[in-house]
């Protein structure tokens, strides 16, 4: 498997082109600004979720942080805050970075130009690292992207309800993992798409980002090419619990 699951964490290891990459989606960072800003009060949580980071990077022994798009979390010109959390972020990597460009990222290239850090920023279609594929899920992955062995996305942050037997319920992080459905994308980009990808929908790494019910009837997906664009896909928590095809959960 090039894509792990980090036990615990809603963070994945992948080994690909001579690296191991630690890869998260949905940082949003200074997502407490943005609520502020609609009238939601929440202390920030920005220090646990640099030293949450930090740790998932130690553990994984990693040479490169991958970041699946909206390592912010304004759509416009970020808030003090959320800068303020950036540079303390990259204050603290040692490792170069990698961010696919998410639709929470339009203007933050600016931002990052401003830091001393070791950054590339890449199309919200996507890039490839060796023979995995990464793009954030707002946008359809590029044709290009498609041809990687196994394809990361985020965008989506993919929740669970669970119920116990006496009606109780809760929200669960998960993963998704399944083949990638070739006939929605070769539909659109008007051509063939040969050997499908495996296809993993990263968990949102900021707890506080809200998430798509993927086993709730009547939910909509957030991506467009999602769930038609994948077959067969199994949810796991992140305690590595497996609970089988998501929509029978």
């Amino acid at each position: 498997m090039r894509v792990e699951p980090l036990p615990g964490a809603p963070a994945a290891t992948v080994d690909t082109d001579g690296e191991r990459l630690l890869a998260v989606a949905d940082y949003h960072a200074g997502i407490e600004a943005g609520l502020r800003y609609e009238g939601v009060e929440l202390q920030s949580a920005a220090e646990d979720r640099r030293e949450r980071l930090l740790t998932c990077l130690d553990r994984a022994r990693a040479d490169r942080l991958v970041v699946v798009g909206d390592l912010g979390h304004a759509i416009g010109d970020p808030f003090d805050d959320e800068r303020a959390e950036l540079a303390a972020l990259f204050d603290a990597l040692d490792v170069p970075v990698t961010l696919v460009k998410g639709n929470h990222d339009g203007s933050l290239e600016p931002v990052l130009a401003d830091l001393d850090a070791d950054i590339e920023v890449t199309p919200g279609h996507g890039t490839r690292i060796g023979s995995v594929g990464f793009a954030h899920g707002h946008t359809w992955p590029a044709p290009d992207v498609l041809e990687a062995d196994v394809l990361c996305v985020g965008h989506e942050h993919p929740v669970v309800r669970l119920e116990d037997s006496v009606g109780g319920a809760q929200k669960e992080r998960a993963w998704l993992r399944g083949s990638l459905a070739t006939d929605p994308f070769a539909e659109q980009f008007d051509q063939p798409v040969d050997d499908a990808p495996d296809i993993v929908v990263f968990p949102a790494f900021n707890d506080r980002s809200g998430g798509t019910w993927v086993n709730v009837d009547g939910q909509e997906f957030l991506a467009p090419f999602l769930p038609e664009g994948m077959t067969d896909a199994e949810a796991f928590l992140l305690d590595g619990t497996r609970l089988g095809a998501y929509q029978r959960v």
